[in-house]
């Protein structure tokens, strides 16, 4: 057996390795910077209670995207100096987000260990490769990620960092072959397992849904279907459940290779970059070739998120969770004894919260961030839940899950069809979502997003924004001075959350304007870019009357739209005339 030393290493802070929302994200040339991972590493190890590192079990995996093999080596290294007890890592170092979740909460080791945290390598939908995106997040024993209190700690220790332990004298580790490789330190024996990275996922989602009815969907003549992984990590699994265990064509896949740059494109599930599926379900500016699939589906770089596509028609993800949350019961064998409450994230649309009233559920309206989900589930308040930046998911894991959402309408789907798939018409995705919209009214919704707008411009729109909430009638002159058939501004504020679970409170989570017909316009700086700020606008209007549900998004949105960037002055702050991105 390897014997191995711990070596001290002296360092010195580097500036902002704050982790936002979703860990530390920043570009490859300053992980890659002498010493700034192992900081960010040390300085996780340091805000942790001494039983979750001294002879624990932590999962070391991500999204497979460039530097994250090399920051493997330095997290085995730095475990083993800090006591860890073992190390599991999925092959190649590949794990899905989800998947991490799952395997802290369901894996055994050979020897009945079980593991208490998680180092996730992933910048998530940003792009990879060497001039692009890095990131990492710790996840604590219930599966999700770190709560404030704990990121908020490491923070302050990255900024009195004076030292770092490491086994540099510890040789690299083959993550390519599934086994035990065992070493000896000044603690005793310390093991690195590599395990299959789909085997306890697969075995989780064949669990919570009726793999045979999904099946027989999936191998009907009259059905086919198309997922995108965007080469990330959720390539790692689509073979395995989609192919191998649903029956589905192998040429069903595009882009399941997972890669380090995920191809040169940017993985992030929407209509401006999943050029290739959007094109082939019959959306893009020119007509397909062959008919489009009857179901699309893609996932970002580490396979949380997820984007729901029809023939030529497209899901908005705040209409996806409310359909999800309304077929759960019957679809979905896990929820057969009904659902415990359902939650969104603030500026994801009221689509939902439409549902709950129908069913007589709890309902919850959280800030941006799993982590406030996670809170509601472990107190089993809430199974199913989702946000409008294509996140979606319930309580049989703590993160977002985009294999999971994709499994839940196709078991909608196979649900509704289930006497008709031999004759008779498909019900297909449109009809689920006009249906839905007939029963419960539709939220013309719509996304604007300015990325990598400068810090400070961003900071004076929404203090702006925030000054001009001090006077509602000066904000409805404005208003009708642009447009005079949108109705009047009700309500104003920054939205805050008090936690019905731990009392904590969350402040300054967005800017709302609520108008009296259930009209909204929420802007939101967001934490999740690695340069600059993203500026998020959120503009939603509400329509009961099922003759109007009909209409073109953009078309019915325009007025608010207008309202929105002028009241905001968008272009005199940002200097831009149009978003990156719209939703």
């Amino acid at each position: 057996m390897v014997m191995f030393e711990v070596s001290r290493v002296e360092t010195t802070p580097f500036d902002g390795q704050k982790p936002g929302t979703s860990g530390l994200r920043k570009k490859v040339k300053v992980f890659v910077q002498p010493h700034y991972l192992h900081n960010f590493v040390q300085s996780t190890f340091n805000a942790l209670t001494a039983q979750k590192v001294k002879g624990a079990t932590l999962v070391v995996s991500g999204d497979g995207r460039y530097f994250s093999k090399d920051a493997i080596q330095i997290i085995i290294k730095m475990s083993a100096a800090n006591g860890v007890r073992r190390v599991w890592v999925g092959q190649n170092g590949l794990l899905s987000t989800p998947a991490v979740s799952a395997v802290i909460r369901e894996r055994l080791g050979a020897d009945g260990s079980k593991a208490t945290g998680a180092f996730i390598l992933t910048a998530s939908h940003n792009p990879g490769g060497p001039h692009e995106d890095f990131g990492i997040k710790y996840n604590m024993e219930n599966g999700g990620p770190a709560t404030e209190a704990i990121t908020d700690k490491i923070y302050e220790n990255t900024k009195s960092m004076k030292e770092y332990f490491i086994a540099e004298d510890l040789p690299d580790v083959d993550i390519s072959t599934i086994g035990v490789t065992s070493f000896q330190g000044p603690e005793g024996q310390f093991d690195v397992d590599v395990f299959d990275s789909a085997s306890d996922y697969v075995k989780l989602m064949k669990s919570i849904f009726d793999f045979e009815s999904i099946h027989k969907l999936l191998t009907s003549p009259k059905f086919n279907f198309c997922y995108d992984a965007l080469h990330g990590v959720a390539g790692a699994y689509a073979k395995c459940i989609f192919v191998e265990e649903l029956g589905a064509n192998e040429n069903s896949l595009l882009n399941c290779t997972p890669k380090e740059d995920f191809g040169g494109g940017h993985p992030d599930p929407n209509l401006t970059y999943a050029k290739e599926l959007v094109a082939r379900m019959g959306l893009g500016k020119t007509k397909p070739e062959q008919e489009p699939p009857e179901f699309g589906a893609a996932a970002d770089g580490d396979a949380d998120r997820n984007m729901i596509l029809g023939k030529r028609f497209f899901v908005t993800p705040s209409d996806s969770v409310a359909i999800i949350a309304a077929n759960a019961v019957q679809s979905i064998p896990y929820f057969s004894a009904g659902l415990k409450g359902v939650a969104r994230s603030m500026p994801t649309s009221a689509a939902l919260d439409v549902v709950a009233k129908h069913l007589n559920l709890k309902f919850f309206e959280v800030p941006t961030g799993w982590k406030f989900f996670g809170n509601l589930m472990d107190a089993g308040l809430c199974s199913i839940c989702g946000e409008e930046s294509f996140g979606t998911g319930s309580d049989h894991i703590r993160e977002k899950d985009g294999i999971w959402a994709v499994l839940a309408w196709l078991s909608i789907i196979a649900y509704k069809n289930k006497d008709n798939l031999n004759e008779g018409k498909l019900i297909t995705v449109e009809d689920i979502v006009t249906q839905h919209w007939a029963t419960y009214g539709r939220h013309y919704y719509t996304r604007y997003d300015y990325e990598n707008v400068d810090a400070g411009a961003a900071k004076e729109l929404m203090e702006y924004l925030v000054k001009l909430q001090s006077s509602l009638p000066d904000v409805n002159k404005i208003i009708k001075g642009i447009r005079s058939d949108v109705s009047h501004v009700a309500q104003s504020d920054e939205f805050e959350y008090k936690d019905p679970v731990d009392g904590s409170i969350s402040k300054h989570q967005g800017i709302r304007y609520l108008f009296t017909d259930g009209s909204r316009l929420v802007f939101r700086l967001s934490g999740t870019g690695s340069e600059g700020a993203t500026i998020r606008l959120y503009i939603e209007q509400y329509e009961k009357d099922a003759s109007k549900t009909g209409r073109d998004s953009q078309e019915a949105l325009a007025p608010l739209v207008e309202v929105a960037l002028k009241l905001s002055k968008m272009q005199e702050f940002t200097g831009r005339s149009a978003p990156t991105v719209i939703t």
